[in-house]
């Protein structure tokens, strides 16, 4: 059995940059101990936009310019880096909230054995939600997991809310 482990948006821009939160900030270390002792393969999402952002539909609902390629802000946190580096993993850089490109990847991977995937990062509410759907989805009789201790929204209502209907589409969370 493989097991994935799918780090979500751990950027600069979502953890101490302009979409910054204290409760990003407060996951990092829970967010870096599960990267280091996770056993299988890993992939690192990265929210990916140009100049242009605030002319884009995302950019016209949020306008705040972030995690636009090749800032400082679009960088992973260094801590996070670090401890990928460590292990090794694959970046998928990502337009929008959900990676459509993510369940291949995950597919090619596996090379056929079984599997399962677990989600961390940020936000819930948001980029978090929605891959772990999107691979839902796509892996339905496979178990995917959002480990909520090392997860945080854009408010803590938010990432409740997020585990509640992540949960209600059998996701399982921990």
């Amino acid at each position: 059995m493989k097991h994935f482990l799918v780090v979500v948006d751990m950027q600069k821009d979502f953890i101490n940059g302009s979409l910054g939160t204290a409760e990003a900030v407060s996951i990092r270390s829970a967010a870096v101990e599960k990267i280091k002792t996770f056993e299988g393969e890993i992939l690192a999402t990265l929210d990916t936009h140009g100049p242009a952002y605030l002319n884009t539909a995302e950019g016209k609902k949020l306008p705040v310019e972030h995690c636009i390629k090749g800032t400082p802000g679009w960088q992973l946190d260094p801590e996070i880096r670090t401890a990928l580096e460590s292990r090794g993993y694959l970046a998928v850089e990502k337009p929008t909230f959900g990676s459509l490109l993510l369940p291949q990847l995950i597919e090619d991977a596996a090379a056929g054995e079984d599997f399962d995937v677990t989600l961390i990062g940020l936000c819930t509410d948001i980029c978090v939600i929605s891959n772990a759907l999107l691979l839902k989805a796509r892996f339905h009789e496979k178990e995917i997991y959002a480990d909520a201790s090392c997860c945080a929204g854009v408010t803590p209502e938010k990432h409740r809310a997020a585990l509640e209907v992540m949960r209600s589409c059998q996701i399982n969370i921990l």
